[in-house]
């Protein structure tokens, strides 16, 4: 890889019923390339709040970033419109289109046998039941992994995939897509759709819905690519 621009950051963005834990097999990889690399804490409270916290996140960086997001975390990183954003990299994510919602993209397809059935409580936050996490999130973790994910999950708010997106950065700049074969959350076909709509970069790979805890090596190697590329521009 060439010598990175001064001060080159990563930011990486959490989906639903996560924190920025998830990224533990993917920080220090990224750190020892010479990248800052920053888990932005997003409150899963509505969309524009967690582009907020993102906005916020960036304001921690001052040279050229890469936004990277898991699942819900694709609809944040494409409401940014920062002009030190080089590049975006959706992790079997979501990307909705202006005046799109996330349930719209997310309920596009049918949903695969195992996805678990989802509805808000009485606070109007969705949960997801323990044994989701075994047979669709991360289903090619460890019991041991996804017990630790069932009891460490935060909700997210039904208002985060009912409000509109904002027009998308990622009909302004280049975009990959890490396509999860095996994804029994986002239907493939899905993903498959939203990365030709954004003329992504795409690695298809046979990887669950949860990558970075399955196929760290995979979203390492993603991740440095659209560095490699778009910080050389």
């Amino acid at each position: 890889m060439c010598a990175l621009p001064h001060n080159s950051a990563i930011i990486l963005v959490h989906g639903a019923w996560a924190d920025g834990s998830c990224w533990k097999d993917v920080i220090l990889p990224l750190q020892d390339k010479g990248f800052q690399v920053i888990c932005a804490p997003i409150p899963l409270t509505s969309l524009a709040d967690d582009v907020a916290a993102l906005t916020h996140a960036l304001e921690r960086t001052s040279g050229p970033v890469i936004l990277a997001g898991h699942a819900y975390g694709g609809a944040v990183i494409g409401a940014i419109r920062e002009e030190r954003v080089h590049s975006l990299v959706y992790v079997a994510a979501l990307a909705p289109e202006q005046g799109e919602t996330v349930a719209q993209v997310f309920y596009r397809d049918k949903p695969h046998p195992e996805a678990p059935k989802l509805a808000p409580d009485t606070h109007g936050f969705i949960w997801m039941p323990e044994d989701g996490f075994g047979r669709a999130v991360a289903h090619k973790a460890s019991p041991a992994q996804t017990r630790i994910l069932a009891a460490v999950q935060r909700p997210i708010s039904v208002r985060c995939i009912q409000e509109p997106a904002p027009a998308p950065a990622w009909t302004a700049k280049p975009s990959w897509f890490l396509l999860a074969e095996e994804d029994r959350m986002i239907n493939p076909g899905t993903q498959q759709f939203m990365a030709r709509r954004m003329g992504a970069k795409v690695r298809s790979s046979r990887v669950d819905h949860s990558p970075m805890y399955t196929a760290p090596d995979l979203v390492i190697d993603v991740i440095l690519e659209a560095a490699r590329e778009s910080l050389s521009r």
